[in-house]
């Protein structure tokens, strides 16, 4: 018996790219539904090659319907439905910043720190929520865990280059209309991304904080404490590049 799943957030980069994982690893699924705004409600998705999936309205959908929901809503709405979904007996792995510092939430990449997965256990105190990290830290962690486990790492200095799908379609759109409008002598007005795109690198992914580093960087930092060794000190630089996709 197939399991039954439900991906909110389907129309977006992510949540197309979730959908089409699903079928092209021929994940045991009976049913899957894609859930998107109000608006897109009634829209059909593709799942897979051949595949068609009508869209549901993730404000109306019963979660009690599905056993596994996979979220990239964004984080303002995984705080709204996530919790809901849990209630429901739904088990939701989380795609947004919105519950990875939460402490009942077991922040998870499954080649190192899958004995936490039972945290996530609504009868042990959980919310039936599993987050998962940064796109750059679950990379980092899989590289650092057997040098980790070998050694005792101490101290971590990374860089990252990050390509504009890290946001969304949008700032996949900037970098393409960027690049274009150059070629023709457009003037480029950067509006995803604090500078011109094209041809660039940005250091700077996500707001800056008091500390003069990046969110971003300070999302890596926190996220491997959390995940591998809190007592392990990492500095992370973060940098936006003109690739569509591949950080």
């Amino acid at each position: 018996m197939g399991h039954k799943v439900a991906v909110a957030g389907a129309t977006g980069a992510v949540g197309r790219e979730m959908l089409q994982t699903l079928s092209e690893r021929n994940f045991p699924a009976d049913e899957v539904f894609a859930l998107a705004s109000e608006k897109s409600a009634g829209k059909e998705i593709s799942y897979g090659d051949e595949g068609v999936i009508k869209v549901t309205s993730l404000d109306k959908f019963d979660f009690s319907k599905v056993n596994i929901a996979l979220f990239s809503a964004g984080g303002e709405l995984s705080k709204i439905h996530a919790p809901k979904a849990g209630q429901a007996g739904c088990l939701v792995i989380d795609n947004s910043s919105a519950f990875r510092m939460d402490p009942d939430v077991p922040l998870i990449v499954p080649e190192v720190n899958p004995h936490t997965l039972m945290q996530a256990k609504i009868e042990n105190k959980g919310k039936n929520i599993i987050a998962n990290p940064n796109c750059s830290t679950a990379q980092l962690v899989v590289a650092l865990k057997p040098i980790h486990d070998a050694l005792k790492i101490k101290r971590v200095v990374v860089s990252t280059y990050q390509a504009t799908s890290g946001a969304g379609s949008q700032g996949m759109d900037e970098l393409f209309n960027q690049t274009k409008g150059i070629f023709v002598n457009d003037t480029v007005t950067p509006e995803i991304f604090t500078k011109q795109i094209a041809f660039n690198a940005i250091p700077h992914i996500d707001v800056f904080m008091d500390d003069g580093f990046t969110k971003e960087e300070w999302k890596m930092q926190v996220e491997t404490a959390k995940i591998l060794d809190p007592d392990i000190k990492l500095v992370a630089h973060c940098v936006r590049i003109p690739v569509f996709i591949g950080h």
